[in-house]
């Protein structure tokens, strides 16, 4: 089909565009749940340690360190071996981040009617994957209907 052949052509950069942002997500997605994870369990308990990563997480202890050292050596955290891990400036940024999307995603899928419990575990991978322009409507989407 003589007319395919440039439709696909138009296409593709934009298809690599969506694939790009997709891929870019599952990159962070993981380095986003330990932070955020480190800054609740620094507002609940006042520390992070493996132990309790790990619990909050559903993981091994192995995991979590091998992902504090990775997360270290990006500048999200300190820590030291048999310490508590806390979060750099740039870490306390991405976890804020990362809640602020967790809990409009939530609330969004609440608003639209889905349970709490279905909401919440939906929203662990769905919070990952929505870029601003989409959280920004979210959150006026909220606004608006909360009246």
């Amino acid at each position: 089909m003589p007319g395919m052949q440039s439709l696909k052509a138009k296409k593709a950069p934009r298809r690599a565009e969506e694939h790009h942002a997709t891929r870019k997500a599952h990159a962070t997605e993981r380095a986003e749940d330990y932070v955020e994870t480190v800054g609740d369990l620094i507002e609940r308990m006042g520390e992070a340690r493996v132990t309790d990563i790990a619990r909050e997480l559903g993981v091994s202890h192995v995991s979590v360190t091998r992902m504090v050292a990775r997360l270290r050596d990006a500048g999200l955290v300190t820590a030291e071996p048999y310490r508590s891990i806390f979060l750099t400036p740039a870490g306390a940024r991405l976890a804020q981040a990362a809640k602020r999307r967790h809990e409009t995603v939530v609330r969004f899928l609440i608003a639209l009617g889905v349970s709490d419990q279905a909401a919440r575990i939906d929203a662990e991978g769905l919070e990952h994957h929505v870029g601003e322009e989409t959280l920004r409507a979210f959150e006026r989407f909220l606004k608006r209907t909360r009246s």
